[in-house]
């Protein structure tokens, strides 16, 4: 997973409350096998019309936001089910950085296991990045992960709170399996301590699969 420290982007305002992981990605799409692919469908419903025409009224597809990294939002963002598909898409779709006043929890987790930061502010702070992205063609914020705060060009800056160990894994690019992998020495000398004279994976298989 790529590290995360700070990004600079231009900012897509998405002034909608209430946006869930079915809106993010519909049902028919959750069978690919891999994360590769699902920018494409990302808000598909919102984002097309009939035969995969662009939606003009759609922000998405407003010239002027071409090329967003960063994405504001409203309350409760990503909710609904719990499929890991939606911060697959937004990764996907280019985007490292999300502000919103709140989050669903389990969406928030998972965005921290794609290499993207949620960043939460207050209703207060989020109106007023909404006025400035949609008056200012070409908005930009940069979301500064050690220091914590978003800020702009002209001098207005937000400090964030995250969680120190969500901090962590996102500077280090650690997803579930890096972490793991971080204690690979450990789980070594433990299964070989359990079973003295075999590899780890010989280790493994006799622990979880004994013979019968």
């Amino acid at each position: 997973m790529q590290p995360f420290s700070t990004h600079t982007g231009m900012v897509l305002p998405l002034d909608r409350v209430n946006v869930d992981t079915d809106q993010m990605v519909p049902k028919q799409f959750l069978k690919a096998q891999t994360r590769e692919g699902f920018g494409r469908v990302l808000f598909y419903d919102w984002r097309y019309l009939p035969g995969e025409k662009p939606n003009p009224e759609f922000i998405l597809n407003r010239p002027r936001y071409k090329g967003a990294s960063v994405m504001l939002a409203r309350a409760n963002f990503g909710c609904g089910s719990s499929r890991e598909h939606a911060p697959w898409a937004v990764a996907d779709m280019g985007f490292r950085v999300l502000i919103a006043p709140s989050y669903a929890d389990i969406f928030y987790n998972n965005c921290f296991k794609n290499g993207i930061l949620p960043v939460t502010l207050t209703d207060a702070q989020m109106d007023e990045l909404f006025s400035r992205a949609e008056a200012q063609e070409g908005y930009s914020v940069t979301a500064d992960l050690p220091n914590q705060t978003i800020s702009d060009s002209t001098g207005l800056k937000y400090r964030f709170e995250i969680d120190p160990f969500r901090k962590h894994v996102l500077l280090e690019g650690l997803d579930d399996i890096g972490l793991t992998l971080k204690h690979i020495a450990n789980i070594d000398a433990y299964e070989k301590a359990q079973h003295p004279g075999a590899t780890m994976y010989e280790a493994v298989d006799a622990k979880y699969f004994p013979k019968r």
